[in-house]
């Protein structure tokens, strides 16, 4: 990840899962160490550069004020793309011709957005996250701020969740304003995309263990909707992070079907990395044997005097170019009115 600058002098902290971790002990780029000891912190970027933070104390996320320093963003107009709405319609052409090739079934086309921090003397993701919270609130969110990783998420999405053997995933496909706006398009790609996070998550499974509990659920969040499955396994005897990333990362809503070709045809559209967006945010205690990292979707991160933010829709042949620009403003446009700080005063 890109280097920070006066907010990276800001004391380490995770709210990751309902708890705060304060003390950092050490930080490490090795996802050995989450089979080791101890409550983790971990990022890991779309390109799979991991950033795991082990803390000493963890304790009930109240009062979260206390670790929060201050916030000011940019506005919403402030933000530029790496895929305007010509490229990324373009973008969304060449993955349906690549569908008609048989390259691919579904790809998801992404964009990063960017903006310069009005104030960096006042830029804690800590904060940010509280604007979060209050204005979107979600399932899996959390921050974590460690030297290398400066990141907010109100992510919507579980990647992987363990308690023990037990893994599970809860890949989201399918997203309008209410249920009435999701097509039939948007339940072939979840179940598409379910037939990935199998196959995925197979291959450091109990041959026969793998199972589908929820099947196409429907999820309110704010201002939205999603289509949301459950694939659940038992791990193989001896599979650590490293093999359950090797196997299912990145997460297979964010990539395509098949995933290899999918990535590679999206390496060829999108014009910069990820980074934190579509990878993974989350906590892991090695000591438990349990874990809960969300997709690094909704998710904002600071470097370079910048703040980032990523959007991104799922692209199969039925897909109509304008409708998927569409979906990835509705999915920025609150959460970009949450991070200006204006979001409270056009709700009042």
């Amino acid at each position: 990840m890109a280097s920070l600058s006066h907010y990276g002098d800001l004391p380490p902290v995770a709210r990751l899962g309902g708890q705060v971790g304060t003390g950092l002990v050490d930080v490490t780029g090795d996802l050995t160490a989450l089979d080791s000891t101890g409550h983790w912190a971990v990022v890991v970027t779309y390109e799979g550069q991991a950033i795991c933070a082990r803390f000493r104390d963890w304790r009930p996320a109240s009062p979260y004020e206390a670790v929060a320093a201050d916030w000011v963003g940019p506005g919403p107009s402030d933000w530029a793309t790496s895929l305007d709405h010509a490229a990324y319609v373009a973008g969304v052409e060449s993955i349906r011709a690549a569908v008609a090739r048989g390259d691919v079934y579904q790809a998801n086309v992404c964009q990063v957005r960017h903006a310069p921090l009005p104030d960096v003397g006042r830029a804690d993701v800590a904060a940010l996250h509280l604007l979060l919270e209050h204005g979107n609130r979600s399932p899996f969110g959390g921050v974590v701020r460690v030297p290398g990783a400066h990141v907010a998420t109100a992510s919507p999405e579980l990647f992987l969740r363990r308690h023990g053997s037990m893994l599970e995933s809860s890949p989201i496909k399918g997203t309008g304003k209410t249920a009435a706006d999701l097509l039939p398009k948007d339940r072939a790609e979840n179940v598409m995309i379910v037939d990935l996070v199998r196959n995925d998550m197979s291959r450091v499974s109990r041959p026969g263990s793998v199972s589908v509990p929820s099947l196409l659920h429907l999820e309110q969040h704010p201002g939205l909707v999603h289509l949301v499955s459950t694939v659940r396994t038992e791990l193989v005897d001896g599979a650590g992070w490293p093999e359950i990333f090797d196997a299912t990362f990145p997460p297979g809503s964010v990539t395509g079907a098949p995933k290899t070709s999918a990535v590679g045809l999206l390496r060829e559209i999108e014009l910069v990395p990820r980074g934190p967006y579509c990878g993974a945010v989350g906590w892991v205690d090695a000591d438990a044997g349990t874990a809960e990292l969300a997709v690094g979707i909704r998710t904002f991160w600071l470097a370079d005097d910048q703040v980032w933010f990523g959007t991104g829709a799922g692209i199969t042949w039925d897909s109509d170019p304008e409708g998927e620009w569409a979906e990835c403003e509705l999915k920025a446009a609150r959460l970009l009115r949450v991070a200006a700080g204006t979001w409270e005063a056009e709700e009042s």
